[in-house]
């Protein structure tokens, strides 16, 4: 899909059981002449949704096989051609271009992504109870894997909205597509694109929430009893003094770079017991994080770009901002280098001075692979630990 003389082409929004468009529109990023913007969803207009699925949900007939239906619907996802409102017929090998020319996830990414998505489905437990909730599930621009929450949803609610990041709606609403053409009622399903404040009416006008975000956005909607968010993770590695450093860096290498750092659980914090062990580790990572390329599929790590150049750079600026006297940044190269146009972010390492638990790059969450390395006392460890959601220790 490019852009002609008509304009760019405007990704709809799925509501009421139908796509449709709307007289507010919004750029997604991409380069200038750019060719997708997205039909917004106002509030007022959530509003008069919420009545009319009240009216009509006791109508509707029971859905049966729900898990079959959600495993035919990534597979459609990854492979299929399907039906998006305001685009047409877009194939795989479109929806990966599409991806990144608007936000910048290569084709290796986008096929590990799916990947993870159609095995969050085979893997799943028992089938859920369905209840008569009206779910909303309001999503993050890094990653669609967060989708699995749309499918989690989609199986024990009565319905489910979606709400996409305006940074990244591509991905969500091809999976509304796959879910129709896998046979889901259209009434059931909804994708509501919004501004910012329009997440708070979609909050207040559902039953249960999912929501990815973070501090800021969970002190707007923590309001709601019924809302589960997920935020930062925080993730951290803890090294024994006995492991040699070569297998440390083999280990750290994955769980800092895999997913071109976009995880709430990829590493940001490697703990370590002595200084001269922090110090070797953190040499040796960082070379092996220098030494990770920058094409997008020229490695088993494949790195992201930026369609909002401004995000990779106050991205960058917030690692030297919270960096102290004494840090040192190892990762050698420099930071940014040009692809298709677009700012790509290389891997960077700082180690730092002291082990305060209380170090503001201490669990930094950016979106390329970033890692501050210490040396931690049982008391710091136990601190960063309590704080985090993925702590990562070697198998023995």
């Amino acid at each position: 899909m490019t852009a002609d003389a008509a304009g760019p082409a405007v990704l709809h929004a799925f509501r009421a059981g139908e796509w449709r468009a709307s007289l507010d529109t919004a750029a997604l990023p991409g380069p200038p002449g750019a060719p997708y913007s997205l039909a917004l969803v106002p509030e007022i207009v959530a509003h008069a949704d919420r009545r009319r699925w009240d009216e009509a949900r006791d109508a509707l007939p029971p859905l049966t096989g729900r898990r079959a239906l959600l495993l035919r619907a990534v597979e459609l996802f990854d492979r299929g051609t399907l039906h998006i409102g305001g685009l047409g017929e877009q194939g795989p090998a479109a929806f990966r271009a599409a991806l990144w020319e608007t936000a910048g996830l290569p084709e290796p990414l986008v096929d590990r992504w799916c990947g993870m998505l159609r095995d969050g489905v085979l893997k799943r437990g028992e089938t859920p109870a369905v209840d008569d909730a009206l779910a909303l599930v309001a999503l993050p621009g890094n990653t669609f894997t967060c989708l699995d929450s749309v499918l989690e949803q989609a199986e024990r609610s009565a319905g489910v909205w979606v709400r996409p990041s305006r940074r990244e709606p591509l991905s969500a609403a091809r999976l509304i597509a796959a879910l129709l053409a896998a046979g889901w009622p259209p009434a059931r399903v909804g994708l509501y694109p919004g501004e910012q404040h329009a997440l708070h009416g979609l909050v207040k006008r559902t039953d249960r929430q999912i929501v990815y975000g973070g501090a800021g956005l969970a002190a707007s909607v923590r309001h709601s009893p019924a809302l589960t968010l997920h935020g930062p993770g925080r993730g951290c590695a803890l090294v024994p003094d006995s492991m040699p450093t070569d297998e440390a860096v083999a280990w750290l290498l994955p769980l800092v770079a895999a997913d071109s750092g976009r995880f709430c659980s990829n590493v940001r914090t490697v703990l370590c017991a002595t200084r001269p062990q922090s110090e070797a580790l953190a040499s040796a990572l960082a070379a092996a994080l220098d030494a990770v390329p920058a094409g997008p599929g020229a490695s088993a790590w494949p790195l992201t770009v930026f369609r909002e150049p401004d995000t990779a750079y106050r991205a960058l600026r917030s690692i030297d901002d919270r960096s102290r006297p004494g840090d040192r940044l190892l990762t050698r190269r420099e930071p940014v280098t040009g692809i298709d146009g677009a700012p790509c972010v290389l891997p960077r390492l700082v180690h730092l001075a002291d082990g305060d638990a209380g170090h503001p790059l201490v669990g930094h969450e950016v979106p390329f692979p970033f890692a501050a390395v210490l040396a931690a006392t049982p008391d710091a460890v136990r601190a960063i630990t309590a704080d985090s959601l993925f702590v990562y220790r070697p198998a023995k």
